[in-house]
């Protein structure tokens, strides 16, 4: 690891890390906390063990940004990340403090996605796992004048691109129902990402991913040890969909490694496919939670809290190291063996409870 990427990391870690018991401080003192037992009445589905603050995205933003301002130019793509971040988590406290709807959360999703992808971040290939090439993405095209300037939309470029980090934003933050379940995935996927990108470290396209996979993972290791069982504060919305959306973001800066960040994510990524298939044939609503993600069966078994974050923590590490030795080809035929076993282990879970 080089100081350009360890750096960044602490920097994130270390303001994130003051910044949390502020938070909490703050949040505590409003009233702002979520009680366990009007949760379960509300939405049947509380996985808190005593009145805890939300609000984590708030340190972790503070102190992500902080890091990407330091290290990287202001440049247009810094300014949509920052203000889409930005969106994201201040819509994410409100959902903390207030509760508001799905689908407002969705369409504050889909803004900030396209605030990233107005900048120029879009996904312009695909590699194909199947044989050497890749798909473009970059036609057709839809070119206009807009304030005198020539501008292009690449239409199946830039609909995979909000596609892709709306689905993010979603699924990262699906699983984190556990204290330090969240933080500790997202943290060590993020290394990884980076340590991918330190790979290609000559290439100087690639030092924008990794400061900000750097940074991203120094926040939520700074978020971490406030997380942790027991818990003084949780990540909230706020700090699940910045996960979110940042990852996809990283995900279309790595040069459109989808598979990849698929890979790292593997775990969290099928369980929310395979709740969602399950929500479309039982025909509830696919926004709601309804205490069927993979965390919530190993809790009604009697796995203990922190086995199941380290478990989540474990097979990230693993996947990670594995993402650094296979081609495209072979990383698609290990996610399809770990489709199998994944849903294999979710239908057992299934009649066991």
């Amino acid at each position: 690891m080089t100081l350009g990427f360890i750096l960044p990391l602490l920097l994130s870690f270390f303001i994130t890390l003051g910044a949390t018991p502020l938070t909490i401080w703050f949040f505590k003192k409003r009233g702002w906390v979520e009680d366990p037992v009007l949760k379960q009445a509300k939405t049947g589905n509380a996985t808190a063990l005593h009145p805890t603050p939300r609000g984590g995205g708030i340190p972790i933003f503070l102190g992500l940004i902080t890091s990407l301002v330091v290290f990287l130019p202001l440049d247009g793509h810094l300014r949509a990340l920052i203000f889409a971040c930005l969106l994201t988590v201040g819509v994410g406290v409100v959902d903390d403090i207030f509760d508001i709807s799905p689908r407002t959360r969705l369409i504050t999703n889909i803004l900030s996605a396209l605030i990233i992808i107005s900048s120029g971040i879009g996904i312009a290939y695909l590699s194909n796992p199947f044989s050497v090439g890749v798909f473009d993405l970059s036609h057709p095209q839809i070119t206009f004048n807009l304030f005198g300037q020539l501008r292009s939309i690449w239409v199946l470029s830039d609909l995979l691109a909000l596609f892709w980090i709306v689905w993010a934003t979603n699924f990262v933050g699906w699983s984190a129902g556990v204290e330090g379940q969240l933080p500790g995935y997202v943290a060590i996927s993020a290394i990884f990402i980076g340590l991918l990108g330190l790979k290609f470290s000559a290439d100087i396209t690639q030092w924008p991913l990794i400061i900000l996979a750097a940074a991203l993972a120094g926040s939520y290791l700074g978020f971490l040890p406030y997380n942790f069982f027991p818990q003084k504060i949780m990540p909230g919305y706020s700090g699940k969909s910045l996960a979110g959306l940042v990852i996809g973001v990283l995900a279309i800066l790595s040069g459109a490694k989808l598979a990849t960040v698929a890979f790292l994510l593997a775990v969290p990524l099928l369980d929310s496919l395979i709740v969602l298939v399950r929500r479309l044939i039982s025909g509830r609503p696919l926004t709601r939670s309804d205490g069927y993600h993979l965390h919530h069966y190993l809790l009604k078994i009697g796995w203990p809290r922190p086995v199941i974050a380290l478990t989540y923590w474990l097979f990230s590490l693993l996947f990670g190291i594995i993402s650094l030795s296979l081609n495209s080809n072979q990383k698609l035929v290990f996610f399809s063996i770990i489709l199998v076993v994944f849903t294999t282990i979710i239908l057992r879970l299934t009649r066991r409870i």
